[in-house]
């Protein structure tokens, strides 16, 4: 399965975001990016999770430290929601 790759240029004027914010958030290990022939791309699978990052940081005015906290909280909360859904399963709640 080949991977869909979004131009980050085009992101960027499409989204208003500026190209250092997301490789602040590469940086921090919070998106990948991929280089091919000197041009960078964004996979298409991190959209939504660049749309939150880019909300939060620019509507918000949230720094990427903060960013961090609040996608590492969210991801824990997914994990929880997950293993309760299971366990209802299991006992018929």
């Amino acid at each position: 399965m080949e991977k869909e790759l979004i131009l980050l240029s085009e992101y960027c004027k499409n989204s208003r975001a500026e190209i250092e914010f997301i490789l602040c958030l590469e940086r921090e290990g919070l998106i990948e990016t991929e280089t091919h022939d000197n041009t960078t791309y964004l996979l298409q699978s991190q959209l939504n999770d660049m749309e939150m990052f880019t909300r939060l940081h620019y509507d918000l005015n949230i720094n990427i430290e903060g960013i961090d906290v609040i996608h590492n909280l969210l991801s824990k909360i997914e994990i929880i929601e997950q293993e309760l859904a299971i366990l209802r399963r299991q006992f018929d709640v």
